[in-house]
């Protein structure tokens, strides 16, 4: 089946994150069942999503593992100009939310397993597909707990994100975060008399841009990545009833984006030592006062050394000269640190396009993602090292 005709019935399928992916999971079962290739479908608690894993040819060999997720975000207040969960071919675009992240891969994927099920591959291909990535690569995880229990796990993993095909061999790792400031309410003609939650979010905010700024000045640095530090950002900060109440709670949620080798247990102690200092002084004449900082979820970052194997095999497949590392997270380090499997990002399309109204692939990049895929199954039908 060609890949644009299974882009197409992906786009169809709204699987944001919030929603459930298991009819476009059964769509992807169905088209590999009617190649002779039987998938694992590893379902969630409620039974709406459901990750995928289907392997062809000899169960012997490590293969190589194709890795992408289902799972989009919201298209709500977005000014599209074309309808997003409908495949729009125009001026050597296809437009649809998805295209790029990353269903474009996905649909080049199951197209080469479907190839690759009429040839006689002495080297397996593995094809892996994950929900909720977008919320913090936590489906994957219940598809990882069954490789690491498996006899036999891929040799290299391809993570598909859009790289506009060229290989990347690092991401950083990310840790969210919630900071829960509690104070005591009060009536705001009184204000002083109370302390206020919002207030106490802001002292802590003070702290977070003062570690950010501290890691922007002394590092540690790798100027592979656009920003070459490690990052802490709050993203959201909630609290209050209305105007004539102080507050007596509020939250803010931030991030912290590591580089490889960073020390987060540190970060995440001298953010906590900044909350002490805030509430240090005010707890005599309110006792209740905190500042509790939660992890919400994680994922690892990827730092494939640039002369390792699979790289080498991966830019003798897209012809690559050189290596690129990207500043968005993926599922890879997870595969990476988890499994042992050494993983590469490589995929069509660029994540400029990623997350916004009208987001596209380009037919070119989608096209040189067809033709890798094709190389790398002819190259399985070899005795490929894998």
């Amino acid at each position: 089946m060609q890949a644009k005709a299974v882009l197409e019935r992906l786009i169809a399928f709204d699987t944001v994150s919030s929603r459930p992916n298991v009819g476009l999971m059964d769509y992807v079962a169905d088209l590999l069942r009617g190649a002779g290739i039987e998938p694992v479908l590893i379902p969630d608690a409620s039974g709406a999503k459901a990750n995928l894993y289907a392997t062809i040819g000899p169960r012997d060999r490590g293969g190589v593992m194709l890795s992408g997720h289902t799972d989009v975000v919201p298209v709500e207040g977005q000014a599209w100009t074309r309808p997003p969960f409908v495949l729009t071919e125009e001026g050597g675009r296809l437009y649809g939310r998805g295209t790029a992240d990353m269903k474009g891969f996905v649909a080049c994927a199951v197209s080469a397993m479907l190839a690759a099920a009429q040839r006689p591959l002495k080297v397996p291909l593995h094809l892996a597909l994950s929900y909720d990535e977008e919320v913090g690569c936590l489906g994957v995880r219940s598809l990882v707990d069954m490789l690491e229990a498996a006899p036999q796990r891929p040799a290299f993993c391809i993570v598909g994100e859009p790289t506009a095909m060229q290989v990347a061999t690092g991401h950083k790792g990310k840790l969210a975060l919630r900071a829960t400031c509690t104070g005591r309410e009060g009536h705001s003609a009184l204000a002083p008399l109370a302390l206020n939650a919002l207030h106490l979010a802001a002292d802590f905010l003070g702290v977070i841009r003062g570690v950010q700024a501290r890691l922007a000045k002394e590092g540690p640095f790798d100027g592979d990545y656009d920003v070459p530090y490690t990052t802490v950002h709050a993203g959201r900060m909630q609290g209050g009833v209305q105007v004539n109440i102080v507050p007596n709670s509020a939250t803010i949620d931030f991030e912290i984006r590591s580089l490889a080798g960073t020390d987060v247990e540190a970060l995440l102690a001298e953010l906590r030592a900044g909350a002490e200092a805030i509430l240090a002084p005010l707890r005599g004449p309110f006792p209740e006062a905190a500042i509790a900082v939660e992890r919400l979820w994680d994922y690892p970052g990827l730092g494939t050394a640039p002369d390792a194997p699979i790289v080498r095999f991966m830019r003798a497949l897209t012809g690559a000269n050189g290596t690129i590392k990207v500043a968005f997270g993926t599922e890879g380090g997870l595969f990476d640190q988890r499994l042992g499997i050494p993983t590469v990002v490589c995929g069509p399309g660029s994540m400029a396009q990623g997350h916004k109204p009208d987001e596209f692939v380009t037919a070119e990049q989608f096209a040189l993602c067809q033709a890798m895929l094709a190389r790398l199954v002819e190259r399985l039908c070899g005795d490929a090292p894998l």
